[in-house]
């Protein structure tokens, strides 16, 4: 079968590990919230003061949200055109929900603790192994294309594969970077927006030339 040999270990539907996915990814954006509150009772300068302190904690959702929303979007990409999973696409998978389930953690970390390094590099470490469980996953589906009803062009997987290498890359350096400066670390995950934005631009732009290649 195109010169690769199928694997036949623990096979399924592909459609069933998306379900799950969807709702392991749906519990940790939903968990991230749980830490955004106010006491009850407060007069008008305590109020204005809890709301000052809860800042930080909308900040660290806001961030993670988009993190894993970015994920997410990245896991239904990887499963576009999968018709089934052996036993290596569901180890994997489960690794990388398992990770994701784990963010809601860091994020509090990143919320309460966010001047002290290890609060950084921890959240990095965290992200940066998201990052590099689903970069494998990538990388397993590429090449299972009898996994698929239409195989994953070339071009378009090394474009996803470059995406989430630059995530690793980054949230794996910012950890070494935040016991030198925290506030540096966090920085330095900006350098993923301009980075991101060419990916994803010349990711549509594939996709497209593949769609309508397969059109023809």
């Amino acid at each position: 079968m195109n010169g690769h040999q199928r694997v036949q270990d623990d096979e399924g539907s592909a459609a069933r590990l998306l379900a799950l996915s969807d709702g392991v990814f749906a519990i940790a954006m939903t968990l991230l919230a749980l830490d955004i509150t106010l006491p009850d009772g407060l007069d008008p300068a305590g109020f204005r003061q809890a709301l000052g302190d809860v800042m930080p904690n909308v900040w660290a959702y806001g961030l993670s949200f988009v993190v894993i929303a970015a994920f997410w979007r990245g896991h239904h990409q990887i499963f576009r055109y999968a018709r089934e999973v052996d036993g290596t696409v569901i180890r994997i998978g489960l690794l990388c929900l398992g990770l994701i389930a784990l963010m809601p953690f860091p994020t509090t970390l990143l919320a309460e603790y966010g001047d002290l390094p290890q609060s950084v590099a921890v959240y990095s470490g965290a992200v940066a192994a998201v990052g590099a469980a689903q970069l494998a996953l990538t990388v397993v589906m590429w090449k299972r294309p009898w996994l698929g009803s239409t195989p994953l062009p070339d071009p378009v997987a090394r474009n996803d594969v470059a995406d989430l290498a630059s995530t690793v890359l980054v949230f794996a350096v910012a950890v070494p970077l935040a016991f030198v400066s925290p506030t540096g670390a966090k920085l330095w995950w900006a350098v993923l927006i301009p980075v991101k934005s060419m990916t994803g631009r010349r990711g549509k732009r594939l996709r497209a030339a593949a769609q309508q290649l397969g059109a023809q």
